[in-house]
């Protein structure tokens, strides 16, 4: 069991952290972890009281130790899936959506946009979800 001996400061950092402001559920829990873990209860104890795994308690009190109170509490930034498609391709999508429909339709659609995309080069896997997005983030409405 890894022991957490928190100093006065970050005891009442913790217990106005978890009372004042707007915070996460999330690091709520967190500080509350660490002033359990500070009251010599064990992870498991912490677990059942506080509604959360076990290796929760013991991942918040470990990094705690080795990393700092503010990165225990914080999530740390994620990388997420890489973009697939940069501004040249949100320029071409654009572009598209502004020239003349084809021939027999009023305007165009989300399914025929895709459809012309997929002709081109780089954009083979595109989907009308993704098309949609772009141009809502570009506040264009085909």
């Amino acid at each position: 069991m890894l022991n957490i001996n928190l100093n006065n400061n970050e005891v009442k950092f913790l217990t106005n952290f978890i009372k004042k402001g707007l915070k996460s559920a999330r690091s709520i829990t967190r500080a509350r972890i660490l002033l359990l873990a500070n009251q010599g209860k064990g992870d498991t104890e912490i677990a059942k009281t506080l509604g959360v795994g076990r290796s929760t308690a013991l991942r918040i009190r470990k990094r705690y130790l080795e990393e700092g109170l503010q990165s225990a509490l914080v999530d740390k930034p994620r990388s997420g899936q890489p973009k697939k498609y940069n501004e040249r391709h949100t320029a071409e999508i654009v572009a598209l959506t502004c020239t003349k429909p084809p021939e027999g339709r009023k305007r165009w659609s989300l399914a025929l946009l895709c459809e012309e995309l997929r002709k081109k080069e780089g954009f083979e896997t595109i989907n009308k979800e993704t098309i949609r997005l772009i141009l809502k983030k570009n506040k264009i409405k085909p």
